[in-house]
């Protein structure tokens, strides 16, 4: 590649630090514009905006959409519309309507690529999972149990994340919706919802846990808790199977916190009366290098380079995904036992 591809950044709190990043170590990108209405950063020589249509005077390739959700299907329209390639950062907005939006835009724009940034398919764990879960090693999937979680902290109600209006919704929609989007790469759609959606701790609009369980037309289930009062960040999903079993135990972010990312897989291994052995040996996979925030550049870098489709984080699954949350969101109807066993009782 010769020319290197212009790009602007919509959003300059974390995740666009973060993708800042990402373009400046990339051999084929190139950053020449910032918009952020509260810039206070003055390390940064690059141009700096706070509307971010004016971001179209640096006449950028590629747009890097990483404001609040409420803002993401405004932006990202308005640059398709213009012709000009955009990574939205996840939950791709608030609700269905919002994806729905962004979903036009793009079939109306079929020259230029859209992505979402569900980057939690690239991290080396679930895709060596994913392979071995394909190769068929162990059998089909039985079901699936995913816990993420993080310690809210001081003032956590007050972040925008926790504000119906900026947001759609709480932990489930900010964080969970990664775990939703993994039972989805592992067992397809999901067509049956159960779940409670609390507030358990916090006092604010938006929930802080969500306890869900979800299942397929081959009857496959998943399981998820989403909670923001776990007080100790963790993520773990189990993968049981009909000859073993896959963990994946942490997950490399860009804090940290979550511990070491590692994959353990085991085979079920039978005694001689045919009894499974309740402790059986794990193989245990240890991952330091996170590469994942790479190789979403480098699939969505190749995808406008070389006029191929989007491959991971489509419009279309962002659709699906979010079809899925409202689903989880809907599905909370507390059921009333005094009514149900009135007079059963007597």
């Amino acid at each position: 590649m010769n020319k290197k591809l212009k790009v602007a950044i919509a959003g300059y709190g974390k995740m666009g630090k973060i993708r800042a990043a990402c373009v400046e170590a990339h051999p084929d990108l190139e950053l020449v514009a910032i918009c952020e209405i509260n810039h206070k950063d003055s390390t940064t020589s690059i141009p700096v905006c706070q509307d971010y249509k004016l971001l179209m005077e640096y006449s950028p390739d590629v747009v890097f959409a990483c404001t609040p959700n409420k803002y993401l299907p405004e932006i990202v329209s308005y640059f398709l519309n213009n012709q000009v390639n955009v990574f939205c950062e996840k939950p791709p907005g608030r609700n269905r309507k919002d994806v729905e939006m962004m979903l036009l835009a793009e079939q109306k724009n079929s020259a230029v690529r859209l992505k979402f940034g569900f980057n939690h398919r690239y991290h080396q764990a679930v895709l060596d999972a994913k392979s071995i879960i394909d190769q068929g090693r162990l059998g089909k999937i039985l079901w699936l149990r995913g816990i993420y979680g993080k310690a809210g902290g001081n003032h956590f109600e007050n972040g925008w994340r926790n504000k119906r209006e900026w947001s759609g919704g709480g932990v489930l929609i900010d964080q969970g919706i990664h775990m939703v989007d993994l039972f989805r790469l592992f067992c397809g759609e999901f067509n049956e919802v159960k779940s409670f959606v609390n507030q358990s701790y916090w006092q604010m609009e938006v929930e802080d846990n969500v306890f869900a369980l979800l299942r397929n037309k081959k009857g496959q289930i998943a399981m998820l808790h989403s909670s923001a009062t776990q007080w100790k960040h963790k993520f773990l999903l189990d993968i049981y199977l009909e000859k073993g079993y896959i963990t994946i135990a942490g997950i490399l972010s860009s804090t940290r916190t979550y511990g070491t990312e590692t994959l353990k897989i085991a085979r079920c291994v039978y005694d001689e009366e045919g009894y499974p052995l309740p402790n059986p040996d794990e193989t245990i996979n240890y991952y330091e290098d996170d590469r994942s925030w790479k190789m979403e550049i480098d699939e969505f870098v190749n995808s406008i380079t070389n006029k191929v489709p989007v491959q991971v984080g489509t419009c279309l699954e962002a659709y699906k995904t979010m079809l899925l949350i409202e689903e989880i969101y809907a599905a909370d109807k507390p059921l009333k036992l005094e009514n149900s066993l009135k007079g059963k009782l007597a």
